[in-house]
């Protein structure tokens, strides 16, 4: 688990800055894909698991229709022509510099509290309940209606229609 551990971190932070490394959006959309799908093990190793699968189908299909869209809409969406994902580059490594120097002093320098306690049973239902409390079911039920209603939106935008090509029912 340790060892799984180290290599999704890598990996994650890897892929993370190969979005600002690779030449075209459609593969920094990848790239970034690739570094969230490493989160989402991340999360499902530390016990997470409904967190985990979240992270993981949703940044797979949020990528996805990025990916879509930079090819439908970005003027060069294979990095045939030089790019760059930086500006501002002295700037922006100057204050991702001193953020990184200021985190990595806090880890260091900050007494870690001990752990009082163990985990709860059940990760997920302890995370529901802190977020939003007794509110949970309706949120459940908004999730269903909220899903409902895309597939509907998509059923009913397409060029034929909900009822097909004749409009017989």
């Amino acid at each position: 688990m340790t060892v799984l551990f180290w290599v999704l971190a890598v990996a994650a932070v890897g892929s993370g800055a190969a979005v600002f490394a690779v030449g075209s959006m459609a593969r920094a959309t990848f790239a970034l894909l690739a570094s969230f799908l490493c989160v989402g093990g991340e999360l499902l190793l530390a016990g997470l698991h409904y967190l985990g699968v979240l992270v993981v189908l949703m940044m797979i299909m949020e990528m996805l229709v990025m990916a879509v869209f930079m090819v439908m809409y970005m003027m060069d969406p294979a990095g045939l022509m030089p790019m760059s994902m930086v500006h501002n580059r002295r700037g922006a490594l100057a204050v991702s510099g001193a953020v990184f120097a200021a985190l990595a002093a806090g880890i260091v320098a900050i007494p870690w509290p001990e752990r009082r306690g163990g985990p709860p049973h059940d990760p997920a239902f302890a995370l529901g309940q802190a977020i939003m409390g007794p509110k949970m079911p309706v949120m459940m039920v908004i999730g269903v209606a909220i899903l409902a209603t895309m597939i509907a939106t998509v059923v009913l935008a397409t060029r034929t229609g909900r009822y097909g090509e004749d409009g017989a029912r």
